[in-house]
């Protein structure tokens, strides 16, 4: 059995295709520009088997296409990875493309098996350097270093992300540093996000303190020149 916070039927972002998207309930990680804080108790959200999630998917199958089919995002499902492996497998029974968004911040020997058996992981990078990473996320940048080392090895496909933040990432010699951190892997997809303030409401919902309060999202002249620092690859 695993925690699901909710199920976007045919979500467009999440991977290639339309795609049914599992948002699991629990993370580790404490992003100060998290859109989704109610994902965050690991007991919250509903009870649910993987056969029932595999059922449900399968009754979108003829939506997927030969590129759809299901994404677990969060939350963070490297921290249910037995639940979602279980998934993974059923899905994969059936022919349907699995793929994992996950922020790295678990490195767990079950989390690592389902990097390997997932057909495609979107990757957060939420920040190259291990300061940054901790003052952004409060998380541990170990996790995020192991889980690279696994997917450079394994040369899983892998889109890379990253929520560019006034303040934290921001910068072309943070990209850069990206860049060089993910240099090792199979990144066939580079995608740089602006950070917006459009999940705020939930952390007053949650009676919390928003703590980018004042921060603005970045001009579109901002990311255009940072997106141009990820078609120089060879230069980073």
């Amino acid at each position: 059995m695993g925690r699901v916070h909710s199920i976007e039927t045919l979500g467009a972002v999440d991977g290639p295709g339309l795609r049914m998207v599992a948002f699991l309930q629990g993370c580790p990680l404490r992003c100060k520009f998290c859109h989704n804080p109610d994902t965050w108790d690991f007991s919250a959200g509903r009870e649910m088997s993987a056969q029932e999630l595999c059922d449900q998917a399968k009754r979108y199958r003829r939506f997927f296409g030969e590129k759809g089919g299901v994404t677990f995002s969060g939350g963070e499902p490297l921290a249910q990875a037995r639940f979602v492996r279980e998934c993974v497998a059923a899905l994969h029974r059936s022919g349907i493309h699995c793929a994992v968004d996950t922020g790295g911040g678990v490195a767990s020997p079950e989390a690592l098996l389902l990097l390997d058996e997932a057909d495609l992981i979107l990757l957060d990078i939420k920040h190259s350097e291990a300061g940054g990473f901790r003052e952004l996320t409060g998380g541990d940048p170990a996790a995020l270093d192991r889980v690279l080392e696994r997917l450079a090895r394994t040369r899983k496909p892998v889109w890379v992300r990253q929520v560019i933040v006034e303040g934290f990432t921001q910068s072309e010699e943070q990209v850069r540093a990206m860049m060089r951190k993910i240099a090792g892997i199979n990144a066939v997809k580079i995608e740089l996000l602006p950070y917006h303030t459009l999940g705020a409401h939930k952390w007053a919902a949650l009676g919390l303190s928003y703590p980018l309060q004042g921060v603005k999202p970045p001009e579109e002249k901002a990311m255009q020149a940072l997106r141009a620092v990820t078609r120089q690859r060879v230069r980073c």
